[in-house]
């Protein structure tokens, strides 16, 4: 762990060899994330080393301050997330002639498949959006639950609070978001 930290300040200082040794010590763990998230869904477009090549790239342009692999990982979930749901856009525009905006959850009962797995992004992401208006810590647990498949330890460390704190926080953002897809 401690060399992870080491790699991320150095990277964030400049040393682009130090972004390589780290992208290689995280890479599988990422793609474990990536696979987990894709197979939730059932999608074969995107694959898990796309997903997680994609997000790194992101994750490349931006200057975000990483304090330690959990603070990155979760960065990284985010990015996933973000991938995730333009992919998602992307497939509904050209599926639906590019209207984005009239996309209904009517397709929720139907068999797991390509096309339930757009709307169900697009839905949660929507719906994610508007928790983090109303309770934004609750929002980043999930986020860093569902997107990130980190565990009720790991939340504590990003978010830095108490477990019972994120226990309540998931409680409510899962209840919250049951009501906002059902």
């Amino acid at each position: 762990m401690e060399n992870i930290t080491g790699l991320l300040h150095q990277w964030q200082g400049g040393d682009l060899k130090a972004r390589e040794q780290l992208f290689e010590l995280l890479y599988a763990d990422l793609v474990l994330v990536a696979r987990n998230r894709l197979s939730q869904h059932g999608s074969s477009t995107l694959q898990p080393a796309a997903l997680v090549n994609e997000s790194l790239m992101r994750l490349m342009e931006s200057d975000a301050g990483y304090k330690d692999r959990t603070h990155f990982v979760a960065v990284a979930a985010l990015r996933m997330r973000a991938v995730l749901v333009d992919h998602a856009r992307a497939r509904a525009a050209s599926k639906r002639g590019g209207n984005v905006e009239m996309l209904t959850l009517s397709h929720a009962g139907a068999a797991p498949g390509e096309q339930d797995m757009v709307y169900e992004v697009l839905a949660l992401h929507q719906a994610l959006n508007r928790l983090a208006e109303l309770e934004p810590r609750a929002a980043s647990a999930i986020e860093l639950t569902y997107f990130g498949g980190m565990s009720r330890e790991e939340i504590v460390l990003v978010l830095g609070v108490s477990l019972p704190t994120v226990d309540r926080d998931l409680r409510f953002a899962r209840a919250w978001l049951n009501r906002q897809l059902s």
